[in-house]
This record gives C-alpha cells, structure tokens and sequence, in this order.
C-alpha cells in the first residue's frame, strides 16, 4: 500500500465523494418525483443505519462535522422551514440513503418582504437586505415575483444569506 502515490489516493477520495453526491441527488430527484409514498422508498431503519452525521443548515446543504457538505432535498427544507444554522442529523443507510432529521431549531424570527426574481434565483427583499429562498417553498406557495410574503431569518440575522419561506401573503 505504501507504493500508491499521494495523489491517486486524493482522487479516488474524489471520486468517491463525487460519486456519494451524485447519488444523494439522484435520491433527492426521485424523492420530488415520487413524493413521499412510501412504497417508493425503503425507509432507512429497514436497511440498517450505516453512518450518522450532525452538521449545519447553510440555506440549502449541510456542512458536516466532518467539513463536507451533504445536499438536503428542497422539499424537505421547505416543508420543515429549516433556517440557515439550523443544527440537523443525517443517518447515512447502508445502502445509500439519505435520512435528515432537524435536530436543533436556532433562534428565529419572521419578517416579511417582497419577492424577487435574479438571474434565475428567488430572493426576499427586505429593507436594505436580500435573502435568498429555495424554489420549492415559491412553488409550494405558488408565489410570484412582486408577491408579499412572510419569512423566517435567524434572530441573529447579521451573516444570513438564506430565509426560510413562511407564507405568500
């Protein structure tokens, strides 16, 4: 093993994070295509819990305790109005599967703004500040560039680039 040079070992660490990403998305496009029907999915306590994580919401991923960051389905951040330092736990399956649990709610609090459209991206734009929500929680809410609408940003919003949407109102 000693004769396997440095950088062969840095690529295939690539490769295998590239690949574990691609799945996850892979899972999270099927998940948005099937929904949440449950005999689409085996659920990962059937499969037997290979790896747990606990990270951090950054507004769209989580950042890992190991520094790597994990994609969370936009419905599932839409749906549980996860907000940007939101503390979550995510249980790797053996076979791959992704499960994500909230575990740690910040601080929060809701403010309201109107929607915008940039460069293909939905932003809240409040006051001097923009903050940028995912698609889904626009689609769910079906929601339009111009609309009023109800969101929630960390109590201590001075780094926050993402919000959580609440309500088109």
């Amino acid at each position: 093993m000693a004769d396997v040079p440095d950088k062969q070992i840095k690529r295939l660490r690539a490769l295998i994070v590239e690949a574990e990403t691609s799945l996850a998305a892979a899972k999270e496009l099927l998940l948005s295509l099937l929904g949440d029907d449950p005999s689409a999915t085996v659920s990962a306590k059937e499969e037997g819990i290979g790896k747990v994580i606990e990270g951090v919401f950054d507004g769209q991923n989580m950042v890992g305790s190991d520094s790597k960051t994990y994609p969370v389905p936009a419905n599932y951040a839409s749906k549980s109005k996860l907000v940007q330092g939101d503390i979550l736990k995510l249980s790797i399956a053996e076979d791959g599967t992704f499960l994500y649990k909230q575990i740690g709610p910040i601080p929060r609090k809701q403010i309201v703004g109107s929607l915008e459209l940039v460069d293909g991206h939905y932003y809240v734009h409040v006051g001097e500040k923009q903050y940028r929500v995912l698609l889904a929680s626009v689609t769910y809410f079906k929601a339009k560039p111009g609309d009023q609408v109800s969101v929630n940003i960390p109590q201590d919003e001075v780094d926050a680039e993402w919000a959580a949407l609440e309500a088109a109102l």
